[in-house]
């Protein structure tokens, strides 16, 4: 079967949101919106814009992990069958150091935290179908918390940090992830009761009598947009071939458009420098 030409339009798109090269590797900077890989309706996503970087055998770059679609920052990516293998292992071993920036709903207490939870997807025991009591609908796909033992529970933790706040209404969060769960960071700031802004699927925080708010973001500015405030900062790990990698991404136009609004300065010290690996 003959291969379709690569496309200059995906080549050139790859080139823009490129943060890092080398021979073995490339990292891109992924905008809020563009999926990572296809599925249900989605045909344009960057894994199928990687044919456009085959080489002249055909092959092409690989995905080595994944982002969430609203998911901006940091994604890396490998040259070859064996580098991905090579990072792939890395990620396995927990070798790699990944922070991730979001702006979330209200002020965490305390500032700097833990959070451990057992994640699992889908509805709970007793609860696969008809609405929540308090009529929100049950999204299949969104993570929930899970007891230990559950059936398809994985456990999950995350370090926190507050960097920046505007008190009380919202704040700037360093986030280290542990474990890397399907939605782990959104899970988490949800489950903690503040949910990252422009969430689609975590949107509301669960008040004590178990009811979730429907409008969380009754309190942020008409000025803050309704995308999702989360992003993929900082990737570090051991290259495979020598060294450290080390990159970095800035904000995404939206998130930008916040901290500027807000006053937060991407210079400022950032506390989860010192949360353990």
């Amino acid at each position: 079967m003959k291969r379709a030409p690569p496309s200059l339009a995906d080549a050139r798109a790859l080139k823009e949101m490129t943060l890092f090269e080398d021979k073995h590797l490339l990292v891109l900077n992924k905008p809020w919106g563009l999926a990572v890989q296809g599925g249900s309706g989605t045909k344009h996503h960057i894994d199928g814009m990687l044919d456009a970087l085959a080489d002249e055998k055909g092959e092409r770059p690989r995905l080595v992990h994944r982002l969430d679609r609203d998911t901006s920052g940091v994604l890396l990516v490998a040259k070859t069958r064996k580098m991905a293998a090579d990072l792939g292992e890395a990620f396995r071993l927990r070798t790699t150091r990944k922070v991730y920036w979001s702006v979330v709903e209200g002020v965490p207490k305390p500032s700097q935290g833990r959070i451990s939870l057992f994640l699992a997807k889908g509805p709970g025991m007793g609860d696969a179908r008809g609405p929540r009591p308090d009529g929100e609908r049950r999204d299949p796909e969104k993570m929930r918390v899970a007891k230990h033992g559950e059936e398809d529970a994985r456990h999950s933790v995350t370090y926190y940090a507050t960097v920046d706040k505007v008190a009380p209404r919202l704040a700037w969060l360093s986030m280290k992830p542990i474990t890397g769960r399907t939605h782990q960071l959104r899970a988490h700031a949800e489950a903690i009761g503040h949910p990252i802004i422009g969430d689609p699927k975590y949107f509301g925080k669960i008040n004590p009598a178990g009811h979730r708010h429907i409008d969380p973001m009754h309190a942020i500015p008409q000025e803050v947009e309704r995308k999702l405030h989360l992003l993929a900062r900082r990737l570090t790990l051991p290259h495979p071939r020598g060294g450290t990698l080390d990159v970095t991404a800035p904000l995404p136009p939206h998130m930008k458009k916040t901290f500027d609004l807000f006053g937060f300065d991407v210079k400022q010290y950032d506390p989860i420098e010192d949360a353990p690996e």
